[in-house]
C-alpha cells in the first residue's frame, strides 16, 4: 500500500518484533506460566475487514492461555469487533483498540476485550482490531521454542530507518485504515460521531497506533493513546491529534530510550499528556497490580473527558 509519509519518521525505535512480543505476552509478573492451547472462542460479533488474507501465510489462526489471559496468533484475516455502550449512554466518541504482541501474537483479553468493555461502560464505543500478524510455528512446542529464544535476550535490538519500519507494517496499517473506514460507514448505526474516532494501542499495538497516525492516510485518528510503546522522536504532522502516553519507569524495553515523542509533540505545540509510573513493568494493561500503573485507565478516561469526548454533542 502506498504511504505518503514514509520518510518523515526520524528517530523511531525499530527492530522490536521480538521485544514487543515478550512484553505483551508477559505482564512482568515474574512467574512461569506455560502456554496452554485452547479452542478458538466464539466471536459472533466480529466483522471481517476487506483487507483480504495475508499472503504466503499457511499456518492457521490459533489461540492459547497464558498469565491468566487469552492470546491469539497466526492471524491471517483481520476482524473488527464492536463493543457498544448501553442504549442511551453513547457519547458519540469511539476508539479503535489495538492489542500488543510483537506483530506475532495479540493479547486479546488484557489489552483487548477488557479495554473495550471498560470504554463501553463509559459511553465510548470501542472496536477491537484483530490485525494480521507475522507467522509463527504452527505447533505449540515450536512456538514455545521461538518464544524462549526471544526471552533469552540474545536477539539483537537494531535501529533501522523509521520509514522502513513503517513500510514493514503495511498489512497492519491497511487493517487499521479499513477499521476506520468501516466505523465511519456505519457511524449512524453505531451512534458514533465520525469526527471523534480515536485509537489506543499497547506495545506493538502502540506502534501500530503511531504508524496509523503518521502514515495511515485517510484513517486520521482524532485522538490517540500510546500505552507502553516506543517513545522515539518522530516528525510531527501538521494535523497531529491529541496524544496520551503511559509508560512505567521500570519498563525493560522502552523506559531507557528517551522521550523524544513527547518532546516533539510539545515542540509542535500539539496536545500531549505523559504518565511515567514508577513501577509497572511492561504489559500491565488491565491487570490489577499493586502499582500506580494500574491507574492508567482512569487517567486516560479523565483525559478523554478533558477533551470533551465523554460529553454528548448537542
Amino acid at each position: 500500500m502506498a504511504m505518503t509519509r514514509r520518510k518523515v519518521r526520524n528517530g523511531w525505535v525499530a527492530g522490536w518484533a521480538a521485544v514487543l512480543l515478550a512484553g505483551a505476552a508477559s505482564p512482568v509478573l515474574a512467574q512461569a506460566d506455560r502456554m496452554t492451547p485452547i479452542a478458538t472462542p466464539a466471536q459472533p460479533t466480529a466483522i471481517t475487514l476487506d483487507t483480504g488474507p495475508l499472503p504466503d501465510a499457511p499456518n492457521k489462526e490459533a489461540w492459547h492461555r497464558q498469565y491468566g489471559s487469552t492470546f491469539t496468533r497466526n492471524v491471517t484475516v483481520a476482524t473488527l469487533t464492536p463493543f457498544l455502550p448501553a442504549p442511551g449512554t453513547a457519547t458519540g466518541a469511539a476508539v479503535v483498540v489495538a492489542p500488543g504482541g510483537g506483530f506475532r501474537t495479540l493479547s486479546m483479553e488484557n489489552e483487548g476485550w477488557d479495554v473495550a468493555k471498560a470504554l463501553a461502560k463509559r459511553g465510548v464505543a470501542a472496536f477491537l482490531l484483530k490485525y494480521r500478524l507475522n507467522q509463527t510455528p504452527a505447533d505449540m512446542p515450536g512456538f514455545e521454542k521461538s518464544m524462549a529464544e526471544m526471552f533469552s535476550g540474545s536477539a539483537p535490538r537494531p535501529r533501522v530507518d523509521p520509514g522502513a519500519m513503517t513500510a514493514r507494517l503495511g498489512p497492519q496499517i491497511a487493517d487499521a485504515r479499513a477499521a476506520f473506514a468501516l466505523i465511519r460507514s456505519r457511524a449512524a448505526e453505531w451512534k458514533v460521531d465520525p469526527d471523534r474516532i480515536g485509537m489506543i494501542g499497547f506495545s506493538a499495538g502502540a506502534m501500530l497506533t503511531m504508524a496509523t497516525t503518521l502514515a495511515g492516510q485517510d484513517a486520521k485518528p482524532a485522538f490517540v493513546a500510546d500505552i507502553y510503546g516506543p517513545l522515539g522522536a518522530v516528525e510531527v504532522p501538521a494535523d497531529a491529534p491529541p496524544l496520551f502516553i503511559a509508560l512505567a519507569a521500570d519498563d525493560p524495553f522502552f523506559a531507557n530510550d528517551g522521550i523524544g515523542l513527547v518532546d516533539r509533540w510539545r515542540a509542535a505545540k500539539k496536545p500531549v499528556e505523559f504518565h511515567l509510573y514508577e513501577q509497572g513493568g511492561h504489559g500491565f494493561g488491565m491487570y490489577q497490580k499493586p502499582t500506580t500503573s494500574t491507574g492508567w485507565f482512569d487517567a486516560y478516561v479523565r483525559w478523554l473527558g478533558m477533551h470533551g469526548l465523554l460529553a454528548k454533542k448537542k
